[in-house]
């Protein structure tokens, strides 16, 4: 049996229909958020600042191909991408796994876990790039905020998901446990993603009415939507890279509870609230969600204590949660119905250079001046944030 778009199915049927393959990934994208910086920087005896490279390299490689992926889906369809982004999370579940065994090597095995970090941020651009992409199809342009926002709630509805069960797997006895069990987890849900897709029909490649847009176009187009977006992304890239490590300067117990949080709020502000870009516009919501997110980081940064950490990550969580989808519709209208793919692969940019970006300055930061410095720096990018949706609250271009 073939799974096709019918005219009677509803555009969230149709949506919830394919983000199945979009929830896969991030599962695996969750599972090693609260032991890879340990492993790097307890087991391997790395620095805080390479733990934090390790950990952004993915979405440094999700930055490098957001390009192909935009123009693929484009070019070919989104079905055949998002096939080739579960094939790159397999082979990054699988040298996560090695890496893994070969501790003992420290080098080889931080050399190895590089790699998969690149096929893991090559896996998030492809897939989520095609599900959005094969939804916007599936049910209609009109729906192109339905379709984001359901691919955002099983993006990071995965991470909180895939968090706790990653921290769990680490507790397992070697030699299966740690990493090995979270690689063969993480190589054994997209092969589950590719037996499924093979029923399922693509969606051709919308037909243009004029040339294809360059991609230093689109990226010219959503400029500013993705200056604020990336201002945002600092706050996760400070909550998903650092607070594992947080916790264990200050010897508590409850990081990966502490990511859960952070996901299920996440989460549960997406399901409930999305509705209220549509209503109240996109430039509003991300203002209101900056200012929350800044406080979330703030709380974290002047009051460490165990509770405030859980507060603070929870309200970081409601803040960023419809960042992305705020100024990704209006992102993604910007360069017409034929160049959706690249506008919404210019926009993922920002997100990407941010979050990456972040692993090289965040570290740096706590330790020069330690952990509240470093929460506190990333609220005030978040503040950044509000000022540039401000200015696009009177043009949709600033000048």
């Amino acid at each position: 049996m073939v799974i096709a778009q019918t005219s009677d199915a509803s555009p969230l049927r149709k949506v919830l229909t394919v983000v199945l393959f979009n929830l896969l990934v991030y599962i695996v994208i969750g599972l090693p958020n609260a032991v890879l910086t340990i492993f790097v920087h307890t087991t391997l005896g790395y620095s805080t600042t390479l733990a934090g490279f390790t950990f952004a390299l993915q979405y440094a490689a999700t930055f490098a191909a957001r390009s192909s992926a935009g123009r693929l889906v484009d070019k070919i369809g989104p079905k055949p991408v998002v096939i080739g982004g579960l094939l790159a999370c397999v082979c990054s579940g699988l040298l996560m796994g090695w890496a893994a065994t070969i501790h003992h090597a420290p080098t080889t095995s931080l050399g190895i876990l590089l790699v998969s970090r690149l096929f893991l941020g090559w896996a998030e651009s492809w897939t989520a790039t095609g599900v959005i992409i094969w939804n916007i199809h599936r049910a209609g342009a009109e729906n192109t905020a339905l379709a984001i926002s359901w691919n955002g709630i099983c993006s990071y509805g995965g991470i909180a998901l895939g968090a706790p069960i990653g921290a769990a797997l680490a507790l397992f006895p070697p030699p299966y446990g740690g990493l090995v069990a979270i690689g063969a987890l993480s190589a054994f849900l997209p092969l589950l993603g590719l037996a499924l897709i093979g029923f399922y029909h693509g969606a051709k490649p919308q037909a243009a009415t004029q040339a294809s847009i360059p991609f230093r176009k689109a990226l010219h187009l959503v400029l500013w939507h993705g200056s604020a977006l990336a201002a945002g992304s600092i706050g996760f890239a400070a909550i998903s890279s650092f607070l594992a490590l947080y916790y264990a300067a200050h010897h508590w117990n409850g990081a990966a509870a502490a990511l859960a949080v952070f996901g299920m709020v996440f989460v549960c502000i997406r399901f409930f609230f999305a509705a209220q870009i549509k209503r109240r516009g996109g430039v509003f919501v991300a203002i209101i969600s900056l200012l929350v997110e800044a406080v979330g980081l703030f709380i974290i940064g002047a009051f460490p204590s165990h509770n405030s950490a859980l507060l603070g990550a929870a309200l970081t969580g409601a803040g960023f949660s419809l960042l992305f989808p705020a100024l990704g519709v209006l992102a993604v209208n910007t360069a017409g119905p034929y160049n959706r793919g690249a506008a919404l692969s210019a926009y993922c940019i920002f997100l990407d250079l941010a979050i990456a970006g972040s692993g090289f300055t965040l570290g740096p930061i706590i330790e020069l001046s330690g952990y509240p410095a470093m929460f506190i720096t990333s609220a005030a990018c978040c503040l950044i944030g509000a000022v540039i949706s401000y200015r696009l609250r009177h043009s949709p271009h600033p000048a």
